[in-house]
């Protein structure tokens, strides 16, 4: 049986080896897409892609698994560790959330003018490279079936 994963925002979903970051892009962490937010000022809000409960909850990340143990983790931004003032969370850990809640508000643009990629990285945890399917490149809109595990 497989799991869809649907987008957690509007933008470009892309190959997780687009994302500057060598564990996301070598898929170490698990499968994925990631999503380059767009060219915005505005707050983006972030929604879960999976329905289930919030298991870790960062400012710049979520872990959220499902009923049938699949995790999914998003990661706002790359090297965005540390920065909380960029983000602004509207759910809480140990939450049970439905695909499409919203989780975590932030400023693309907020992130790039530090220097930093603003691209989000939706990955199903321990899952083997390559392992991704069907997944969408190109425009994406909060809620499209990103990909399926």
């Amino acid at each position: 049986m497989s799991t869809e994963i649907l987008a957690p925002l509007d933008g470009r979903a892309m190959p997780l080896s687009e994302v500057p970051d060598p564990v996301f892009s070598a898929e170490m962490v698990g499968a994925g897409v990631a999503i380059e937010p767009l060219d915005t000022d505005e707050q983006t809000t972030v929604v879960a892609p999976i329905t289930g409960s919030i298991v870790k909850l960062h400012p710049h990340a979520a872990v959220i698994v499902s009923e049938a143990g699949t995790g999914v983790l998003l990661h706002v931004g790359i090297d965005t560790v540390g920065k909380p003032d960029l983000f602004e969370l509207k759910a809480a850990e140990g939450a049970r959330v439905n695909a499409g809640d919203p989780l975590i508000t932030f400023s693309p643009n907020a992130v790039r003018r530090l220097g930093l990629s603003a691209a989000v990285p939706v990955v199903v945890m321990d899952t083997a490279p390559g392992s991704a399917q069907n997944a969408l490149t190109g425009p994406v809109a909060t809620g499209d079936v990103l990909y399926s595990i």
